[in-house]
């Protein structure tokens, strides 16, 4: 749970901590049935992975409420919605889920067109006239009574608005050797990077390496101990903080239309002007909801709340801090897809790996005494290289390891190619060519079927058989390459 002090109060610690030590005590209680809420919340991507597995292997009962998608993908077997204050149980995993819903939407659509079918016949009964005089008659017009009032609740929570951004020009933001301590911790040591457009940059690391001092220093909020950044004159950041009014000394007697009309009145998108009102139904906060004092909204609306008030801003570059926090599964689709279609640059602080599998095209890994670690890809790209790094590792050292005890067995034995390597040895840098060329069409498939969730499982699939046949051919080139080296060693003496 990344908890080492040990002799350290309760009373110090933050409000994350405390979370990690609570989970901390029901994971290690030995319980017959786990109930956890958003245990994903304030722990880190790889204390996620650690997670996921230790659950996976839990033989008790387990009840999760979680909005963590890879979690609802690879740890359970039942998934219970609640929506319009109705449950529906469904036993699948996230993508089965998703395939089971759309079959009982298109059921419920079909049972609805169904019973105004039935009402407009019943309706137009009953205005010829008729009266209740027998009892079929009084069925008919209890069956009437009956339709009009069962009312059919659509699914109306679809987050749905166009990207809003300014013109940007081509200097975006320059990175130029920043380093960056905290009570002679370093958390940024000589790190460099040139922003581009298009950019989507996930930022990970262990809680405490310095994710937040990172994107502040990005934004301008907080300056680098030594380096430049240098930001484009154009360049307008819109900040999503980790906490929701960090930095803003909000009243929570103030309305919520209020808090988003100080940012603008109305705004200009692509659909036309919408008012600051028509922004927020679009933001799923009805004309009701509008009034209410930020005081007593919920934690997820007022997460909301803001990401709204930064987005009305027109930013051209998105800096999230862990902006999956608080959010419902649908909010966090419709996101999504929205920072899919924004034209700018975004930095994102997530310990979401699905968010960040979906978006991102670079992670930044914060790895410790000031390294910053740059990956091309999403979270799954970081994961693999790092676990073939440890491969290729391993196997070289077995690999010369080996070596020396045959040479020390016989001396005199002299090394050479048999007939199968000396083939595989010639063809092997094709063969992995190949392989990393269908990795990446893979990947380019993965992209353009993102919201097909049934192909996606499919596709990734494929993707991780072709990186174990990867691995399996990097390990071999090692061995390979390293019997070559020895062996023209060996006929030079």
């Amino acid at each position: 749970m990344g908890l080492g002090d040990y002799d350290q109060k309760i009373a110090q610690l933050s409000g994350g901590q405390k979370r990690r030590v609570a989970l901390a005590c029901a994971l290690a209680a030995e319980a017959e049935v786990l109930i956890l809420d958003e245990p994903t919340n304030h722990i880190d991507s790889e204390m996620v992975d650690w997670l996921e597995g230790y659950l996976k292997r839990f033989q008790g009962a387990l009840l999760m409420v979680t909005h963590d998608r890879y979690f609802l993908e690879r740890v359970v077997n039942r998934i219970v919605e609640l929506d319009h204050g109705k449950l529906y149980s469904y036993p699948a995993n996230y993508s089965q889920y998703l395939e089971l819903k759309a079959q009982r939407e298109e059921m419920a659509l079909a049972t609805e067109r169904k019973r105004q079918s039935l009402y407009r016949k019943e309706l137009a009964w009953i205005q010829r006239g008729a009266r209740a005089r027998s009892t079929k008659a009084q069925f008919r017009v209890d069956r009437f009574e009956q339709l009009k009032n069962s009312e059919y609740v659509p699914d109306q929570s679809k987050l749905e608005v166009s990207a809003l951004s300014s013109r940007l020009g081509r200097k975006i933001i320059e990175i130029d050797n920043i380093s960056k301590a905290f009570d002679g911790k370093q958390l940024v040591r000589d790190f460099s990077y040139n922003l581009l457009r298009g950019d989507r940059i996930g930022i990970i690391g262990p809680n405490g390496y310095g994710k937040t001092t990172l994107v502040r220093m990005i934004c301008g909020l907080l300056e680098p101990d030594s380096g430049t950044i240098v930001r484009g004159d154009t360049v307008k950041i819109g900040y999503f903080s980790q906490e929701s009014f960090i930095g803003e000394e909000f009243d929570p007697s103030v309305k919520a239309v209020d808090y988003i009309r100080s940012i603008s009145q109305e705004i200009q998108t692509p659909e036309g002007t919408l008012s600051a009102s028509q922004m927020m139904e679009k933001f799923l906060f009805p004309s009701e909801l509008q009034y209410t004092e930020i005081g007593r909204l919920s934690g997820g609306e007022r997460r909301r709340l803001y990401l709204l008030r930064v987005l009305m801003e027109a930013p051209n570059v998105l800096v999230l801090d862990e902006p999956t926090n608080d959010l419902d599964i649908e909010t966090l689709a419709v996101l999504e897809d929205y920072l899919e279609s924004f034209p700018g640059v975004v930095i994102a602080v997530s310990h979401d790996r699905y968010f960040l599998d979906k978006l991102m095209n670079h992670v930044f890994v914060l790895a410790g005494n000031g390294e910053v670690r740059h990956y091309i890809g999403g979270y799954a790209d970081y994961r693999a290289d790092v676990a073939e790094q440890e491969r290729i590792k391993k196997q070289s050292t077995a690999s010369v390891s080996n070596g020396e005890k045959r040479d020390g067995r016989n001396q005199r034995e002299k090394l050479k190619f048999s007939f199968k390597e000396q083939r595989e040895y010639e063809q092997i840098d094709q063969v992995i060519a190949e392989l990393e060329e269908k990795i990446e069409e893979t990947e380019q498939q993965i992209r353009s079927n993102s919201s097909d969730y049934t192909a996606l499982q499919q596709l990734t699939q494929e993707k991780e058989e072709l990186e174990e046949q990867l691995a399996q051919k990097m390990e071999r080139w090692v061995y390979l390459n390293d019997l070559a080296e020895r062996i023209a060693e060996q006929n030079k003496r």
